[in-house]
């Protein structure tokens, strides 16, 4: 395990009405911005309009882009960069779960890359430097908002993947209110998702003493959580808050780290099988956990309120449900993956333990057989 370190450079502020309270922390970026959200979500919750009125206070004007799908393409990401140029936006805001964060700092990449083509989102080693993002979470899962990740669908490749630039956030507003209008799906499977990063984190390769320590506080609070996700106890204000902040920590932990196995297998059975990303995650989780050193997965369970591999894989069917496809089509998805994995030798690395195509091959269909 390497020494301490720690760089998260995101400026995050959490609480009741943050999005307003703390508005005058967006004026620094320009007179412009271009706020980014899905379909529908952003609208429910009210977090758009929380935007559009805290822009009002500080007098900044701004334009919208709502066409961002779950799991973003590259091509949505060249149209809204498009548009934001034509509107001469300086900054950008990305307002809902992982899907309009992740794209939002992708379209920040290439608003300052006006001249650049798609192949750019993929290009290691050019410049990564991009016009501001602040970011506004309404779900519990991703923690795009403390990371520098931004992970898309390519067509090209036939998956997700991420991009090779870091970009982290400037600035991020974290309120539990708008989680409140999430559905039970939607919190399970977020939730879950913010549980991978925890565990991915932890049993790690690239895992720190600091890294460590976020990840522990993490699954602690998660672990309050749990009655929630499986619809024991209703989600109120109070539950709602300590979801965003278990997930803030998830991505506070990833950000040193990175994410391991279970996420590189699970992007094949997202893409081709459009299974939510928390649900085809965690999929993978109880291999991953099989795998690792047992004092490191015991620690972890404990952490998160289970007293063994089973009865998180229990939790997990009970609040995500296995994925939902034919088995013959689900079993041809999970040889993709875990072939696609092995050539992955950075991905493999992530792992504290030795990697092999018939370990990963082990994992992929540990859970069908739970």
């Amino acid at each position: 395990m390497r020494k301490d370190s720690f760089y998260m450079p995101a400026r995050v502020f959490c609480g009741d009405d943050a999005v307003r309270k703390y508005a005058g922390e967006m004026k620094r970026y320009g007179r412009k911005a271009l706020i980014v959200t899905g379909r529908h979500s952003a609208d429910a919750c009210g977090v758009y309009a929380d935007i559009c009125a805290a822009l009002d206070d500080i007098g900044t004007e701004y334009c919208r882009f709502s066409e961002v799908e779950p799991n973003p393409s590259v091509q949505t990401i060249m149209k809204a960069r498009d548009y934001a140029l034509s509107e001469k936006v300086d900054f950008v805001i990305g307002a809902g779960g992982g899907s309009p964060m992740d794209a939002a700092k992708a379209i920040a990449l290439m608003i300052r890359h006006a001249d650049e083509g798609a192949d750019y989102l993929y290009t290691s080693g050019a410049d990564g430097s991009a016009v501001p993002v602040v970011c506004i979470p309404t779900t519990c899962g991703t923690g795009s908002e403390v990371t520098a990740v931004s992970v898309l669908s390519n067509d090209k490749l036939k998956t997700k993947k991420s991009i090779p630039f870091k970009l982290f956030p400037q600035l991020s507003l974290i309120d539990g209110k708008y989680l409140m209008f999430a559905g039970q799906r939607t919190l399970c499977n977020t939730g879950f998702d913010a549980l991978s990063h925890l565990y991915e984190s932890y049993i790690n390769s690239s895992a720190t003493p600091m890294s460590r320590m976020i990840a522990e506080d993490g699954m602690r609070v998660w672990k309050d959580n749990l009655p929630v996700l499986s619809g024991e106890k209703p989600l109120d204000a109070a539950s709602a808050e300590s979801l965003m902040k278990a997930a803030m920590l998830g991505g506070m932990a990833i950000a040193h780290t990175g994410t391991s196995l279970p996420h590189g297998l699970s992007y094949a059975l997202t893409y081709n099988l459009g299974v939510p990303h928390g649900q085809a995650v965690c999929f993978f989780m109880t291999g991953y956990l099989e795998a690792a050193d047992p004092e490191d997965c015991a620690r972890a369970l404990k952490l998160s309120g289970f007293e063994s591999v089973e009865q998180f894989c229990d939790a997990y069917r009970k609040c995500c449900n296995l994925p939902d496809v034919p088995e013959d089509v689900l079993r041809t998805t999970l040889d993709a993956c875990t072939e696609d994995l092995a050539r992955d030798p950075a991905k493999c690395a992530k792992a504290p333990f030795s990697v092999d195509e018939e370990l990963l091959r082990r994992i992929a269909y540990r859970s069908l057989s739970v």
